[in-house]
């Protein structure tokens, strides 16, 4: 069966060269980056792809840190979003039947840069959406400077991929100035994704563009398993807050919170945990889950991941069906691919 990766990493060679000249020691997550052959060296990456058959493909996006936050207040930003989509591109033209899309990178510590460069991408290159950090070098991204993102995207109808990102320099105490043991990796990531799953809720971002598609990475981080916090609890949205009225922000939305959060869409990414794929399915639905598995991020470097992610998929009590629309016919059809 076709098996179509929405979610994996690439570092095309020109923009490799070029965060190495602008960043070579960058610390933590880039530490990690740094040591990952499969990001950069097409051979591997085919041995790898090619363990799991030519029914096997990848739409792959920039793995972390994200460009704003190594290029800030600088030209150099947008250098290095359009050697990313560039070297994307070209992957995508030279190995078509391996890649049948790419996911745009942008320069959004520049918002009209990156609007510029989203409509490049999209318009000249062929990317099937782009890729948005969880918050943009600490803002949320529903701030007003992003809002033509958004836009541009529902006007296309093609997807964002929503991607966590927060830094060690995330404490986890008030009283500390650093995350201690990689908690802000663990912890931090799923949480700040949810966090800006909830922005876009309470923003009416869903109300507001009704075409508007965004693939939650890690099976929508918090929102399945606190599924009772998010209905009934957010129902009850104002009932703990002394000193602003929320109960305005629900009366301003057409639906329940709970039903926006089953708007989103979400991956399988989830490094090999069957009961949270399973809960994460009951959540979003088979028509909202896609096949996913954030592959080179691995001890194996790559194939670990994609194997444990096949082999949960294929475990999955659903019908056959299902099966495969979770493997590629959502992703296909999302990304309005062939």
């Amino acid at each position: 069966m076709r098996k179509l990766d929405i979610f994996n990493h690439v570092y095309p060679v020109p923009f490799f060269d070029l965060f190495m000249k602008v960043a070579p020691t960058y610390k933590d997550i880039g530490k990690r980056m740094r040591n990952i052959p499969m990001l950069t060296d097409l051979d591997v990456r085919f041995r790898v792809m090619d363990a799991f058959g030519d029914d096997y493909q990848q739409v792959f996006s920039l793995p972390t840190p994200p460009i704003e936050v190594f290029a800030r207040g600088s030209n150099i930003a947008l250098d290095l979003a359009q050697a990313a989509n560039d070297g994307m591109a070209e992957l995508v033209r030279r190995y078509p039947d391996r890649f049948p899309g790419f996911v745009a990178a942008l320069p959004l510590s520049d918002p009209d840069a990156a609007a510029r460069e989203l409509h490049r991408a999209v318009d000249d290159l062929g990317a099937r959406g782009f890729q948005l950090t969880s918050n943009i070098v600490g803002k949320p991204i529903t701030a007003p400077e992003f809002l033509p993102l958004f836009e541009a995207m529902a006007e296309y109808d093609l997807p964002i991929w929503l991607h966590p990102y927060r830094g060690a320099d995330f404490a986890d105490y008030q009283t500390e100035d650093r995350s201690q043991f990689e908690i802000w990796w663990t912890f931090g990531w799923p949480y700040d994704t949810s966090v800006a799953m909830a922005r876009l809720v309470f923003a009416g971002y869903f109300d507001r563009f009704p075409n508007l598609k965004i693939i939650a990475h890690h099976m929508g981080a918090m929102i399945p398993y606190f599924a009772g916090r998010v209905g009934p609890g957010w129902d009850q949205l104002g009932s703990r807050t002394s000193d602003k009225d929320y109960s305005v922000v629900l009366k301003s939305l057409a639906k329940r919170p709970l039903d926006y959060f089953k708007m989103f869409y979400a991956d399988t990414a989830l490094f090999g945990a069957y009961d949270a794929t399973v809960c994460g399915l009951k959540f979003f639905g088979a028509d909202h889950v896609l096949f996913a598995s954030d592959a080179p991020f691995d001890p194996e470097k790559g194939p670990m991941y994609i194997r444990e992610t096949v082999a949960i998929v294929d475990r999955l009590e659903i019908s056959a069906a299902e099966r495969e629309r979770i493997y590629w016919r959502n992703a296909a059809a999302l990304l309005k691919l062939a």
